[in-house]
């Protein structure tokens, strides 16, 4: 059973471990929890905030390609509550080379802005706190 207290993991492979690690590292802040080299042929880069309960795994299988995500709708969301911040958040996106690109859900247009890292998945910064 999945209940309060769970660590989610998001885990996807790339074909660009160092260059996309170090994009998320300086474009959202995110620190290295942990790495692995040839692990079954995997390489990988856990990223995310020491004592949070989420992190973003990139793998690499040695040998493979798995080129750009699949749709433009493969989303990571931010929720960023505070103004200042969010638009602070929205600059270090671009420096660290996310592209600002339109969402495929107009949704994510109206409160949020839209960034596509170098392998084509998305990440959304809305400003905004998230409520059920």
């Amino acid at each position: 059973m999945i209940n309060k207290g769970t660590t989610i993991r998001v885990a996807r492979p790339t074909d660009n471990l160092n260059s996309i690690a170090d994009m998320y590292q300086k474009g959202l802040g995110f620190n290295v929890l942990a790495k692995f080299e040839d692990h079954d042929g995997f390489d990988g880069i856990v990223l995310g905030f020491p004592g949070e309960s989420y992190h973003i795994e990139f793998t690499h299988h040695k040998g493979t390609t798995v080129g750009h995500a699949p749709t433009r709708d493969n989303l990571l969301v931010f929720y960023i509550e505070k103004s200042d911040q969010w638009k602070q958040a929205c600059l270090q996106a671009k420096s660290a080379g996310f592209k600002e690109v339109e969402s495929y859900n107009p949704y994510w247009d109206v409160l949020g802005s839209t960034y596509e890292d170098i392998d084509g998945y998305r990440v959304v910064l809305q400003n905004g706190a998230w409520s059920d």
